[in-house]
């Protein structure tokens, strides 16, 4: 990927905030940053002949500076300078590492719209397997999922609602999951024909690569997305032990496989050629989570999944109706990696899928 002003100036003035002594100030630096990220055009565009800038939402005055600065000179002194005065260089430079290769807004749209890059279509796109409704951590119904999706063209999605190990983010007991089943089984009873709703749950990889579920219950679920959601920090190697939750029987997607979060943590750190090559043999599909704040595989690290003859499951990880949106995200990081249009298995008929996933 080439340079991104969009990103150099969003990832300054995530810097500028992270320095803030004032709650108010930092609040207001991260949301100009937000602001730049979420731009739909490269911040050039927004630069008047007279070298002002249009005014953008969410963006004061102070930013702004950081702005033009960016522009005239490829960097912000204001920014090096606040840096410098907090003692905090060595975090903002970590922080700066933890932010590679995630795409803005801008960038996705480039992304979608180069007809040179092939590969994976929204047309092409049949439907979600990960997200989140009201039954945990969501804010969208069931109801609310299917009218959405219906709305968007899928033919299915799945509701991956957290497993009862991460009661932090409400995850079901199987007795709760027992009861949104049935809830699964009314709404795809009212939709039939037009249609499914998939019976699936975000499983939690645990430190030693095992599942919080057991093999019976995960027996349960239509689609199982095993993703990891601690010692995310750490620096020691985990291959082994995410080698062992792809190669659990019933696993279908391994989620969001880093557990990475924009400027805050870099997530597992792992031999990937090894997980993936793992994935591959247990025909796992590897998700790409369009989460603007996960993008997670990434697309470089997608080539190394691509290379290893991995399948691929294309998801937003949606919490809420706005959230379907992620799907840009994640296919722009389908486009910019290779991926096969084959081997995302979100482009497959349904009884392909379901025959996939019996297997498992």
């Amino acid at each position: 990927m080439s340079d991104d002003l969009n990103a150099t100036i969003a990832g300054l003035l995530r810097d500028l905030a992270g320095v803030q002594k004032s709650t108010q100030k930092k609040w207001a630096y991260k949301r100009a940053a937000l602001a730049i990220s979420n731009l739909d055009d490269p911040i050039e565009s927004y630069v008047r002949p007279d070298g002002t800038l249009t005014k953008i939402p969410h963006v004061g005055p102070s930013s702004t500076r950081v702005i033009l600065e960016v522009m005239k000179t490829g960097d912000s002194a204001t920014v090096a300078s606040a840096i410098a005065a907090s003692g905090q260089a060595a975090k903002a430079t970590q922080s700066r590492i933890w932010r590679q290769h995630f795409l803005t807004r801008a960038q996705v749209r480039a992304a979608l719209a180069n007809a040179s890059l092939g590969g994976l279509s929204r047309e092409q796109y049949r439907g979600d397997l990960q997200m989140h409704s009201t039954w945990s951590d969501g804010s969208q119904s069931l109801d609310d999922i299917v009218d959405e999706a219906v709305s968007r063209g899928y033919e299915y999605c799945a509701v991956t609602d957290h497993s009862y190990g991460l009661a932090v983010a409400g995850g079901l007991s199987m007795e709760r999951f027992a009861e949104q089943h049935a809830e699964i089984d009314n709404v795809n009873a009212k939709a039939r024909g037009r249609f499914r709703l998939l019976k699936g749950v975000e499983a939690n990889i645990l430190a030693d690569g095992s599942l919080d579920m057991t093999t019976d219950e995960l027996r349960q679920m239509e689609i199982v997305v095993a993703a990891p959601h601690a010692v995310l920090r750490a620096t020691h190697d985990q291959t082994d032990r995410m080698i062992r939750a792809v190669e659990t029987p019933g696993v279908h997607i391994l989620g969001h496989p880093r557990g990475r979060k924009y400027g805050e943590r870099p997530g597992v750190s792992a031999d990937w050629g090894r997980v993936f090559s793992a994935a591959r043999r247990s025909s796992v599909a590897v998700e790409i989570d369009g989460d603007p704040s996960r993008q997670d595989i990434d697309y470089q690290l997608a080539r190394a999944a691509v290379d290893a003859g991995c399948l691929f499951a294309v998801d937003t990880d949606a919490h809420g109706t706005s959230e379907f949106e992620y799907v840009d995200t994640a296919i722009a990081h389908v486009r910019l990696a290779g991926v096969p249009v084959e081997m995302v298995i979100n482009t497959w008929p349904l009884a392909k899928l379901l025959r996939w996933a019996r297997s498992r």
